[in-house]
């Protein structure tokens, strides 16, 4: 009989060559990081305001009626009320013309009483994503979609990040994983999402952004099922935002790997035709072999909305400086102007 220690509690096997015990991954709680990270905020919004500022001011611009855009928005706002931001939704029909948002946006952008500016995603398709990303002033800009942000969170320098890749970043160093030196595997590209986490996974933890110091392979859609399984086995950190449900399963992951799923897609149960959301991760499966594993819903998804409330703080007290006096200064029109 052997004896051997795992957090603490003592196991027994005949011998480890015979018998093993299998230990599930620790599923990291992100809804509960979230909360902590909310209560937080909401202390430094309060000794914000007692110093003599007024709240930190939200505004949301919606257009159309996509049901899982209201939830989105809905959420936002509720973590707002409880960090103390005040709040503000504008909402559009789907048939308002991108000249009209941009009009919206640019009041905004001139209004002293708002400090962030969040334009809800998707939009209708006749009015172009990027245009109206790029139309938020930068220093208002809490979702991160500038071009200015995002060339300065590309450079590793102080800016407004986005706040999935915030999210996930703060996850995983609130977890305790370690990321220098490590290999880590990002599977989708997007320029919100994958792109930017892989930015923070690999860039110099000296830099302004903190980041992670791993040493990162991006993968995407057109990466062959046969190569991708080739890099995530060899991955210390796996972080999938491929909206592909069971991309990742239990025979591509590394023993003990950290697996952060931020993919997210609503399927139909067959049996009981009920629709339900699923990641990119076999969870059930991964789980058995993986060291940490996000859920989904409950892992990345509140942690976006966390950074978020911490970019609308950052905003109001204006800790990031850029250097720009006006915010309808010539940089804004040529960045509004340029399309994907």
């Amino acid at each position: 009989m052997h004896a051997r220690y795992w957090n603490g509690v003592k196991l027994f096997t005949k011998n480890f060559h015979s018998s093993s015990i299998r230990l599930n991954a620790t599923v990291i709680d992100g809804k509960s990081i979230a909360n902590t990270i909310l209560n937080e905020l909401r202390l430094e919004t309060q000794e914000w305001v007692l110093k003599g500022n007024r709240p930190p001011h939200l505004v949301a611009v919606l257009v159309g009626q996509n049901p899982a855009s209201k939830i989105y928005v809905s959420n936002k706002m509720k973590a707002a009320k409880v960090v103390g931001i005040e709040t503000n939704t504008m909402k559009f029909s789907a048939s308002t013309s991108e000249n009209e948002l941009l009009a919206c946006i640019k009041c905004l952008n001139h209004d002293e009483n708002v400090d962030g500016i969040l334009v809800q995603l998707p939009l209708p398709d006749h009015i172009t994503e990027r245009t109206l990303c790029n139309a938020v002033a930068p220093h208002k800009d809490v979702d991160g979609f500038n071009i200015v942000n995002i060339g300065r969170f590309c450079l590793d320098m102080q800016c407004l990040g986005p706040c999935t890749p915030l999210g996930v970043h703060e996850l995983i160093r609130r977890t305790g994983i370690s990321t220098l030196g490590k290999n880590a595997v990002v599977c989708g590209r997007s320029k919100n999402v994958g792109m930017p986490i892989a930015m923070l996974l690999h860039a110099d933890n000296a830099g302004e952004t903190s980041a992670m110091d791993a040493t990162t392979t991006i993968c995407h859609r057109y990466t062959p099922p046969d190569q991708l399984a080739l890099f995530t086995k060899t991955a210390d950190i796996i972080v999938s935002a491929a909206g592909v449900p069971n991309l990742i399963r239990a025979d591509m992951v590394k023993p003990g790997a950290a697996i952060i799923d931020v993919g997210i897609t609503r399927v139909e149960d067959p049996k009981t035709s009920k629709s339900y959301l699923v990641g990119d991760v076999d969870f059930d499966k991964v789980k058995e072999v993986a060291g940490y594993i996000t859920p989904v819903p409950g892992g990345v998804g509140p942690m976006t909305v966390a950074m978020l409330m911490r970019n609308t703080i950052a905003a109001a007290k204006k800790t990031v400086i850029y250097n720009i006096l006006d915010p309808g200064a010539v940089i804004y029109k040529q960045a509004s102007q340029l399309k994907p």
